[in-house]
């Protein structure tokens, strides 16, 4: 199937002329800056921020392209991934007439960015083991089916979804697929960033919040086709990405050996918490997972949720997402966290009992 790019574009996006800001104009380092309105004395803080950051962050893109293998013009970097997913919105699809397929249960955001944009939402849930029923999210698509999410490894179940259904979709559905890898540094499988190439409908998004530590930053990562990251560009604020938050990655990614250390720790709790929790009489189910937490299915969820949240541990009660009745979404903590939350769901179920 022949997939061309523009004809999924509203009309008008493609006629937009771009802000131009100062850096667009004059990207040098050097110079005496009068062409931005910067305060010319620094900061009130020790570390000066007078200057506007790069607003395409290319150093940034360049050490990230090493790092997944891809090309810098391949690279979108936004606000957290909400930001991308906002974008594609703006971009391609028309309020009250086109739509998307969402496969619940899944990231909210999806919806929510919908409804802001008033776009319709169609779901196709997910089968009773969390994999995809592809001839139903086919059937699904009409001429304004723009976009389809997926989010592998899913949440917030934590599995992941068969590849090759995946690939079935991006090759059958003329329009966008975004394939969302929040939590690709937990899985045995390579990313569909190395299957760029091969679909130009895809999308692939990624985050720093979760394997790299940085949540607080809030950076997420798009790659996609230079054409579709062109159109990101074009219709992004000038200045997304703070200059702080550039300077902090760029020097983080080089300790590429930490994240390694911390991924496998990860991958090493998660056995044990759920070996653990599978040994628990009360639980249910331990569904299995290829990210940084777990889904449980244990009974009384809700009074569950309730009474850990009194013992000061937080987890994610998921009871009132489809599929997910009865459930509890338990992020992998260090062994001493995970000891303690163990304790505590021991405390709850023998008070429950008595």
């Amino acid at each position: 199937m022949s997939f061309e790019l523009k004809s999924l574009l509203r009309p008008h996006i493609a006629k937009i002329q771009p802000y131009t800001s100062a850096r667009d104009e004059y990207s040098g380092k050097e110079g005496i800056f009068l062409d931005a309105n910067e305060n010319p004395y620094g900061s009130i803080t020790e570390q000066d921020f007078n200057r506007y950051p790069d607003p395409y962050q290319q150093q940034l893109k360049a050490e990230i392209a090493k790092i997944k293998q891809v090309k810098s013009d391949q690279i979108f970097l936004g606000n957290g991934s909400d930001e991308a997913i906002d974008l594609l919105f703006r971009a391609f699809c028309r309020p009250g007439i086109d739509n998307v397929i969402l496969l619940p249960p899944t990231y909210g955001m999806y919806e929510v960015s919908a409804a802001i944009n008033d776009v319709e939402t169609r779901k196709v849930p997910l089968t009773s083991d969390f994999q995809l029923q592809t001839d139903r999210i086919l059937d699904q698509v009409d001429s304004n089916t723009k976009i389809i999410f997926i989010c592998s490894p899913n949440n917030p179940s934590g599995n992941k979804l068969l590849r090759t259904e995946i690939q079935r979709i991006i090759r059958e559905f003329n329009g966008l697929v975004v394939v969302d890898e929040a939590y690709i540094d937990f899985n045995d499988e390579p990313s569909f960033t190395t299957e760029m190439a091969e679909f130009p409908n895809l999308l692939v998004m990624q985050t720093f919040s979760k394997a790299w530590g940085l949540a607080s930053l809030r950076l997420g990562m798009a790659f996609a086709s230079q054409e579709l990251i062109r159109i990101l560009n074009l219709i992004k604020p000038p200045y997304n990405i703070s200059g702080l938050t550039q300077d902090t990655v760029l020097k983080a990614i080089q300790n590429i050996g930490k994240v390694n250390r911390m991924i496998a720790e990860i991958l090493e709790e998660r056995a044990f918490l759920a070996k653990e929790l599978k040994e628990l009489t009360f639980v249910q189910k331990v569904y299995p997972s290829q990210a940084n937490f777990l889904l449980i299915k244990i009974p009384n969820a809700n009074e569950v949720y309730n009474a850990l949240i009194n013992a000061k541990i937080i987890v994610r009660n998921r009871s009132k997402v489809i599929l997910c009745e009865d459930c509890l979404r338990i992020t992998v903590g260090t062994r001493f966290e995970n000891e303690m939350l163990l304790t505590a769901l021991n405390k709850v179920f023998a008070e429950i009992e008595n």
